[in-house]
C-alpha cells in the first residue's frame, strides 16, 4: 500500500489517500474532489480549475498522469 496526498495529485488540502495501484489513488482522489466541489471548497475549486485548463491539451493530461504514475510508483510501500 502507497500514500499520496490531495496536494500531490493536483488538490488543494494534506489529506492522505492510501491505495495499491495508481489507478486505485485516482479514484480516491476523483471521490474526494466530488465531494469538495459539492461543497463548494474554494481551495479545492481553484485546484479544479488548473486541472481542467490541462485537460484541455490530450498531451499535457496525458503527461500529467504518466508523471503522477511514476511518483506513486516511486513510493515506498507501508
Amino acid at each position: 500500500m502507497k500514500t499520496m496526498t490531495c496536494k500531490q495529485l493536483g488538490g488543494a488540502c494534506d489529506l492522505e489517500f492510501h491505495a495499491n495501484t495508481f489507478e486505485e489513488i485516482a479514484e480516491i482522489s476523483k471521490k474526494h474532489g466530488k465531494e469538495m466541489f459539492q461543497k463548494k471548497d474554494e481551495a479545492h475549486l481553484k485546484a479544479m480549475a488548473k486541472m481542467q485548463e490541462l485537460m484541455k491539451s490530450p498531451e499535457g493530461m496525458q503527461e500529467w498522469f504518466n508523471t503522477k504514475r511514476k511518483e506513486f510508483d516511486a513510493l515506498a510501500e507501508i
